[in-house]
């Protein structure tokens, strides 16, 4: 995009913010990977919220952290269009649908067993692969626009095929950033390209402290006690110590919840089954965990404590590291390494396109050419997403009953 930038921070509505995510909640199918894919479609392409350069920022601010990445990007993009009424819209409608959509999933799971229902299912898997796919070709023309950043990115895919652990994502990232400081060549960010936020390094450095006060301190409040306290802690330790996404936090989840028997291995399998389905961040996993844990308060009390203390501790992260970057972001060592690390990201969603997501969406020529077409939607007819979800569960469907 080479407009000026003419929408960064408190340039929206929240009812505008809102919107927008409860759209991208609704049908944002396929995980954290496709969800980057989706943002950036939706807000930056079709809306113009911020610039490519913005978002790329944000988006490889968010990869640092740990938490789940996808919403700390959508928290960060609501953020800049409406301020911090907007990043908590962006987190209710993005988050809200998935976490009730969870617990209806998993209360109707047994009913989901006929060829219909999974070919439906399966429609939307293949939804992500034209999804992440489209993300792929726009943002590689824009991250890695020369040979330097295309080698990161090959280098990065390479590694992550080869290597198939969770964290080794977070280890292709930091790679990245070394790779972008000795090897890229960038000049410094336009004006129109910095991001503004409306507080400084000392409110930043607040939030950082909430953050690591609440780590050390929520153990000793729970500690001894019944009830939600114990709850808030197990989840705030899972959202604070995981990288890698949602898939990653649920070994976590399970040591915390069944270990503990406050919910059966199966009632957790089932749940994890159903949040396969559904659109909107894995983490919202937390809340249907969160109704099933016994804390003597109501079901939804229980359920709004888990899902708030799971995702409040990679909220603070970001809100803490935002006014950092926004001072060192005209140094020329960061902007290299940003800039290394973004080509690292574009090499990390082409090695996620292959796996898991070409390797459980595509298991024929009849998937492919519907995962093509729905590619040719989003990229040549430039559909909304609505569009390729709709022919892909469609197509997916009609497929199986031919």
């Amino acid at each position: 995009m080479n407009k000026t930038m003419k929408k960064n921070a408190n340039q929206g509505s929240i009812i505008e913010v809102f919107l927008a995510f409860l759209k991208l909640g609704l049908t944002s199918f396929g995980g954290p990977i496709a969800h980057i894919g989706y943002f950036r479609k939706e807000l930056i392409v079709h809306r113009e919220w911020l610039s490519e350069s913005q978002y790329g920022q944000l988006l490889a601010i968010s990869q640092f952290l740990p938490g789940p990445a996808s919403s700390q990007l959508g928290f960060s993009l609501g953020f800049f269009r409406a301020g911090w009424s907007g990043a908590v819209a962006a987190f209710l409608a993005f988050t809200l649908p998935s976490a009730l959509l969870l617990v209806a999933f998993a209360s109707l799971l047994p009913m989901l067993s006929g060829h219909i229902a999974q070919a439906a299912i399966h429609g939307l898997k293949i939804v992500a692969f034209a999804v992440v796919a489209d993300a792929i070709l726009g943002m590689s023309k824009n991250l890695c626009p020369d040979v330097q950043r295309r080698t990161i990115a090959v280098l990065a895919v390479s590694v992550l095929l080869v290597f198939e652990s969770s964290y080794m994502q977070l280890i292709v990232v930091l790679g990245g950033a070394f790779a972008g400081i000795f090897y890229c060549t960038i000049k410094p960010l336009d004006v129109s390209d910095q991001l503004h936020v409306g507080y400084g390094g000392l409110a930043g450095g607040l939030l950082l402290m909430l953050f690591f006060c609440l780590l050390v301190g929520l153990p000793f409040m729970a500690f001894g006690h019944d009830g939600l306290w114990p709850v808030a802690e197990a989840f705030y330790q899972a959202g604070a110590l995981v990288f890698g996404g949602g898939h990653v936090v649920l070994p976590l989840l399970q040591d915390s919840v069944v270990a503990s028997g406050w919910v059966s291995d199966d009632a957790f399998l089932a749940g994890y089954g159903a949040s396969q389905a559904i659109p909107g961040p894995m983490f919202a996993f937390s809340a249907y965990l969160g109704a099933l844990i016994p804390s003597g308060q109501s079901f939804w009390i229980g359920a709004s404590v888990a899902l708030a203390f799971m995702f409040l501790p990679g909220f603070l992260l970001i809100a803490g590291v935002l006014p950092l970057w926004c001072k060192i972001s005209k140094n020329t060592v960061s902007i290299k390494a940003i800039a290394g690390v973004n080509a690292a990201v574009v090499g990390l969603l082409t090695a996620a396109l292959y796996d898991p997501i070409f390797t459980s969406a595509i298991n024929n020529a009849t998937d492919l050419a519907i995962g093509l077409l729905a590619l040719a939607l989003l990229r040549v007819w430039h559909f909304s997403a609505l569009v390729a979800v709709a022919w892909c569960v469609m197509a997916s469907i009609l497929s199986v009953l031919a």
